[in-house]
């Protein structure tokens, strides 16, 4: 097993490290949703985002393993090795690597055979860690899957910099519109290549007007508080969900068919009445949704599919309007 060196820049490298605050700190939402979407695309049973500290490795996000089971010492690992060059770190078999064959990683659990981690460089070459991808068997990543992790790396980098590319929304902690086109981009591009089907759910919530004029607006927020968890537990973990401004949300569902994507519709709105028999806060959530089918040939970018889904939940608010608050 070879150890890994040290970069040159490695007083310079551990100092913005930690004044970033942010080794053993909990889980937050804007890395999860990063290495879930990783973990989905690539098909790889461990992601990881993993920031090397002067003596072991910490893992801000961990999908597929507890940080727990994995010994995180930096001598032992690759991330060492992959924070020393500026380009996709790959090793395609271990067993057949004299640097890694006897490996703790390796031998024990998670018995790595396939690791590739892009190096996350926030300035000047400062690399703090990776984002890495691990299988239990060998494989190859071709150009477009490495341009692919080049991205979300470059996605990690952004929130660890603190960039102004802000992509979680304040109020909700989902995603905010850009956070939400960005890594929709990536669901649709894996769909579109696999031949995957995808639907896009466009939600908005049908009278809140009315509640912040009624209950005031801590009232609304509170209200569009508790409709972005409904959302986030009746979608599953690797569905993109975000808030694109005021009361409009949207979802976007890969690798789902028609019948898949009416047992969704039917589980949120199981959840939203389930909610409202609970809540008894003198007004219900409810909600218009337009629902679209992915077409690789019709919806160039999310933006045409988002554009369709405004359309169509814009329909059903006009028929519920006349048919449902305004009878004759």
């Amino acid at each position: 097993m070879k150890v890994p060196e040290y970069p040159e820049n490695e007083d310079v490298r551990i100092e913005i490290l930690r004044s970033l605050n942010i080794l053993d700190t909990e889980p937050e939402e804007r890395f999860d949703r990063i290495t879930r979407i990783a973990k989905r695309l690539f098909g790889v049973p461990i992601v990881l985002i993993s920031l090397v500290d002067l003596k072991c490795q910490w893992f801000k996000s961990a999908q597929g393993i507890e940080p727990s089971q994995m010994p995180q010492f930096r001598d032992i690992s690759f991330c060492g090795h992959a924070i020393l060059g500026d380009e996709i770190f790959i090793v395609a078999d271990a067993l057949l690597d004299d640097r890694f064959y006897d490996n703790p990683y390796v031998i024990d659990e998670p018995k790595i055979r396939f690791y590739a981690g892009v190096p996350l460089i926030i300035s000047k070459g400062i690399k703090l860690g990776t984002l890495c991808l691990i299988d239990r068997c060998p494989r190859i990543l071709n150009e477009e899957d490495r341009n692919l992790l080049r991205d979300l790396g470059q996605m990690a980098v952004q929130e660890l910099a603190a960039l102004q590319l802000a992509t979680i929304d304040e109020l909700t902690q989902i995603s905010n519109r850009r956070g939400f086109v960005a890594l929709s981009q990536y669901s649709l591009k894996l769909c579109k290549r696999e031949n995957k089907p995808a639907s896009l759910f466009f939600l908005d919530l049908d009278l809140f007007k009315e509640i912040n004029d009624r209950y005031g607006h801590a009232e609304g927020d509170r209200a569009l508080i508790d409709f972005s968890m409904i959302l986030k537990e009746s979608f599953r973990e690797s569905d993109v969900v975000g808030r694109l401004g005021g009361d409009e949300f949207v979802a976007l569902l890969s690798n789902v068919d028609r019948e898949e994507t009416q047992l969704v519709l039917e589980r949120l709105e199981r959840s939203l009445e389930e909610f409202n028999q609970k809540s008894n806060r003198g007004y219900q959530i409810i909600c218009s949704v337009g629902i679209v089918a992915f077409d690789s040939i019709r919806h160039q970018s999310i933006n045409d599919l988002l554009a369709e889904g405004d359309r169509l939940m814009y329909e059903q608010k006009q028929k519920k309007k006349k048919n449902v608050y305004n009878p004759s």
